[in-house]
């Protein structure tokens, strides 16, 4: 989910479409998590600052998090490691504290110098480039709204990130989800424009806000076609590069594009998607947040201990035909909600939220989810 307005206390334009939509003002009802207890097969994690977003690291050993953190400086994003086996948690990069120069061939040579300490980490993806290096992309919105371009050195449990550039946003467009390629393009989506929160101050739009675009060193962005969308959202692509597959969150749909021709191969209904990851099999993975109340969501977005409880599922989705095959972890709020993002890594799911102090571990081998 993008920033919104500096001027603005909230931290989630996509809770604050839907809380402005119904002009809700009355608190969630029973308040937030705030134990920090399992419930059946799915185990809390207390000790991170808004996960929106992860991706798995080579081995399977540890996986990477960003952390939105707030729009507070003391309070900012970083790039966290989780160790799996020890679930320790290691901020490997925040703002502020890289002195390093940009090189060639990562981002936009125009764009020359490292985040300050205002960095929120936003949507992330991570690609081997075809020079062997390992290239982490995010989306970013504290001190500029961008793409940082970091590279990824360690193996195992211990990694460090170092920025090599970035590619600033195109004019007026709130960005949400990166998808690298090997040859240093990327494709990403624009849910709104700048104005974040005042897109919606008349409910939900009925018009497209945003849409996906094509980045390239060689001619910077490109609109892709069949993307405009009501609030688009999580996006990834297929391995060759050929296709995406974009959520529009007000759509309630995911679709299959061809990048080149803008043609759409497919499309699968999903309630509110957010963040998409591709699973183990080859599935596609996609955070679906159900049961909405625009109470809820108020009651999150002033959240300030514990974790968020909306309902949420992490839906999986058939690449090739593009149809729903029903929802790998369903939660109702407990021991977490407004799950953004489900990651399998093994026979394990993590989920992460915009809001609130916890990931959730889910053993897909038990079933059992109460």
């Amino acid at each position: 989910m993008p920033r919104l307005a500096p001027s603005s206390v909230l931290s989630s334009p996509l809770a604050l479409a839907i809380l402005l939509t119904f002009a809700a003002s009355s608190a969630l009802a029973g308040g937030p998590v705030l134990d920090c207890e399992p419930s059946g097969n799915a185990r809390p994690i207390c000790e991170f600052t808004n996960p929106e977003d992860m991706v798995p690291l080579p081995g399977n050993e540890a996986i990477l998090i960003g952390e939105y953190g707030t729009t507070a400086l003391e309070h900012s994003g970083g790039l966290v490691v989780f160790a799996l086996e020890t679930e320790k948690r290691t901020t490997i990069f925040r703002g502020g504290e890289s002195a390093a120069i940009s090189e060639s061939g990562w981002g936009d040579p125009s764009c020359s110098t490292p985040p300050t300490r205002a960095f929120n980490s936003h949507g992330i993806d991570l690609v081997r480039r075809d020079d062997g290096r390992l290239a982490l992309l995010t989306v970013q919105h504290g001190s500029r709204e961008a793409i940082e371009f970091f590279e990824l050195l360690g193996h195992g449990t211990k990694w460090h990130a170092a920025w090599r550039g970035c590619v600033l946003a195109p004019a007026d467009a709130s960005l949400n989800e990166v998808a690298a390629q090997p040859n240093g393009d990327f494709y990403t989506t624009k849910m709104s424009g700048l104005r974040g929160a005042l897109d919606f101050e008349n409910g939900m739009p009925t018009e497209p806000t945003g849409h996906a675009y094509h980045w390239s060193a060689k001619d910077g962005y490109r609109v892709i076609g069949g993307t405009a969308g009501i609030m688009p959202n999580g996006i990834v692509s297929s391995k060759d590069g050929r296709f995406i597959y974009m959520n529009a969150s007000g759509n309630n749909s995911i679709r299959k594009i061809e990048v080149a021709t803008g043609r759409e191969i497919g499309r699968a209904s999903v309630n509110t998607p957010d963040n998409v990851t591709w699973s183990p099999d080859g599935r596609l993975l996609v955070a679906s947040l159900a049961g909405l109340d625009p109470t809820d969501f108020e009651a999150c977005e002033h959240l300030t201990e514990g974790a968020c409880g909306i309902p949420f599922e992490i839906v999986a989705v058939d690449p090739d035909t593009m149809t729903t095959i029903g929802p790998v972890y369903a939660s109702d709020g407990y021991p977490m909600g407004a799950g953004t993002v489900g990651l399998q890594v093994g026979n394990e799911l993590f989920v992460g939220s915009f809001k609130g102090d916890r990931i959730l571990r889910i053993d897909l081998s038990v079933d059992r989810t109460d």
